[in-house]
């Protein structure tokens, strides 16, 4: 469980060709753009996940964005999803600033690691099923490689999902009944991982009232609660990003 495997990991995921689909729409998205970005390069390649190997937080959401982390080349950054998640982050401290519209923009996560269930832009940001399977195995393969984690935010219903079948095929027992998934729910795991619910903060989610700022919020302190031995002001050092 070295820090060189979970980079040797991510260079593969960078380099994956596997889902012909979301391999033709990454590119066309990145060849044709859209005109507030056209004279950007985009990434146009699968997203790595990214943060300290020693996080005790996972979060994992659903896909990068066409013309975010497709674009960026780090999930969640340069969209709004990002915008909201990471103001949120930093309330609670998960991360060292509010915002981060580029790679090398100096925002650094803490005690926080960010993956997807998917690491390419779908059409439609609706991956399918066969494209979520494939992918899987690189989750399954990060959860092996995160020694401290404790707490897992999964964005959304198929995000939770997929990250308890990552969790299954890793060979970690799922309680029975199976964990359900809803805003702000809670589910414990065999090993003391305690699994959250979240809404996705996507423009459709935030824009509606679905999901505000505060109902956001109170799932990362949630979290915070959940961490054994956390402080009550729930603020954790920062440690070197992978």
């Amino acid at each position: 469980m070295t820090v060189n495997a979970l980079r040797q990991l991510q260079a593969t995921i960078v380099n994956c060709r596997l889902c012909p689909r979301l391999v033709a729409h990454r590119e066309q998205v990145a060849r044709e753009k859209v005109r507030r970005y056209r004279d950007e390069t985009y990434w146009g390649r699968p997203i790595p996940s990214w943060g300290p190997q020693n996080a005790r937080l996972l979060i994992v959401g659903l896909a990068p964005a066409a013309h975010g982390g497709n674009r960026t080349g780090r999930i969640f950054t340069g969209d709004r999803s990002g915008d909201f998640l990471f103001r949120a982050l930093h309330r609670a401290g998960f991360a060292n600033q509010a915002e981060s519209k580029r790679r090398g923009d100096g925002l650094r996560l803490r005690d926080c690691y960010i993956t997807a269930a998917v690491r390419c832009a779908p059409p439609a940001n609706r991956p399918l099923l066969e494209e979520l399977a494939t992918c899987r195995q690189f989750l399954m393969q990060e959860l092996q490689l995160l020694p401290r984690l404790r707490v897992v935010i999964a964005l959304g219903r198929v995000a939770f999902d997929a990250f308890l079948r990552a969790w299954a095929e890793a060979g970690r027992p799922i309680p029975h009944p199976r964990p359900q998934f809803g805003h702000g729910s809670v589910a414990e795991l065999p090993g003391g991982i305690a699994v959250l619910g979240s809404y996705q903060p996507s423009q459709q989610n935030t824009q509606t009232g679905r999901l505000t700022p505060a109902m956001f919020q109170r799932v990362f302190t949630l979290a915070r609660r959940q961490m054994p031995g956390e402080r009550s002001h729930g603020r954790s050092r920062g440690h070197p990003n992978v």
